[in-house]
């Protein structure tokens, strides 16, 4: 098995093993994925704008036509010099295509890179390259705190930046869930407080806790709230923003927890203040509202099933990204209305 572990991948990105020119960059994270894709892609050839250094094929359309991928391993460059072939999975199996790249890889001066979404464990694809030698397997997951961490630190010192540790703890709440995005938002932070010494708490809430994160923090808070019409506009904004509808459906996995610790504070006797400050520390007092609005409404078991349907939501969205949008948007109305009936147990 090669399927790179996460402590092996970053140096694979940054120097890809000959050996297994091969290479299939899959998982929930669409931000952190396209991102090692571009990575070995700029690696492996000297110019990815040259159509000749980079070929870019469809997997659906490999799965018509699979001795194309083969093919286009083994052409030699018009101009000479390195050469890469990015494939892009779509809907259709072309594990065919790869099957046989995989028995007649390119030479060390071509590498393939396969860009996927979500895969489970015993897709084909992701199988065969895990088995394959000469295949390396990256799977792109959401970051962790120590990832988040590692990401803020990277951007402040390129950017010549410190950062205080109430700015950190906050920026690192609102990020995640897509490197790409995260990226970008320290990034916008970080060209804000140019001329600075530090980035405090007042830059990150002037500039990270806009447009998609307050839309998306508004969208969840609505519906749990059971303001549906609230939940709604507040999607749309989050939505035109650029916010990916999985993103917010793990913002609500996220938050839908958190809530159902605040309420088995509650029924265990705690007020509906004390519980939400310990289950949520460091909430910003304009959400409070409609937070504490949220545990009052919910049982604990009703946030039990709620939860059950945004993980059965997510998983939807994972497999089918062409209705993405609707699966989100129908799981949070769903949950408005669920809030709305106070009576069931």
């Amino acid at each position: 098995m090669v399927a790179l572990k996460s402590g092996e991948t970053d140096g694979f990105i940054t120097r890809p093993d000959p050996r297994r020119p091969v290479a299939l960059v899959f998982g929930p994270d669409a931000g952190l994925v396209r991102e090692r894709v571009d990575a070995l892609i700029k690696s492996a050839v000297d110019d990815p704008a040259d159509p000749f250094a980079l070929a870019r094929l469809d997997g659906d359309a490999l799965a018509d036509e699979p001795t194309r991928l083969v093919e286009e391993a083994h052409t030699v460059p018009l101009f000479g010099g390195r050469r890469a072939v990015w494939v892009r999975a779509g809907g259709r199996n072309f594990v065919e295509a790869v099957e046989s790249v995989l028995a007649a890889p390119p030479a060390a001066d071509c590498r393939i890179v396969i860009e996927a979404g979500d895969l489970r464990r015993n897709a084909p694809l992701r199988a065969l390259c895990e088995k394959s030698p000469v295949a390396a397997a990256i799977a792109c997951y959401a970051d962790g705190d120590r990832e988040l961490a590692r990401l803020i630190d990277e951007e402040m010192r390129a950017a010549g930046l410190s950062i205080g540790p109430d700015a950190r703890t906050l920026l690192a709440s609102l990020i995640g869930g897509d490197r790409r995005a995260s990226r970008n938002e320290i990034r916008k932070l970080a060209l804000y407080a140019h001329g600075k010494s530090s980035v405090e708490v007042d830059d990150v809430l002037a500039v990270v806790a806009d447009a998609s994160s307050l839309a998306l923090d508004g969208a969840v808070d609505a519906a749990f709230a059971g303001r549906a019409a609230e939940a709604e506009t507040q999607f749309a904004k989050a939505r035109a923003a650029g916010t990916y509808p999985g993103v917010i459906v793990g913002a609500a996995l996220r938050q839908v927890a958190q809530l159902h610790r605040a309420r088995l504070a509650v029924e265990g006797g705690a007020s509906v203040g004390d519980a939400v400050q310990s289950a949520m520390p460091g909430l910003h007092f304009r959400r409070k509202p409609l937070v504490e609005a949220a545990v009052s409404a919910w049982t604990a078991a009703r946030l039990e099933r709620i939860m059950t349907q945004f993980a059965e939501a997510s998983l939807e969205a994972r497999r089918r990204p062409a209705l993405a949008e609707a699966v989100a948007e129908r799981a949070l109305m769903a949950a408005a209305v669920m809030a709305r009936r106070r009576n069931e147990p």
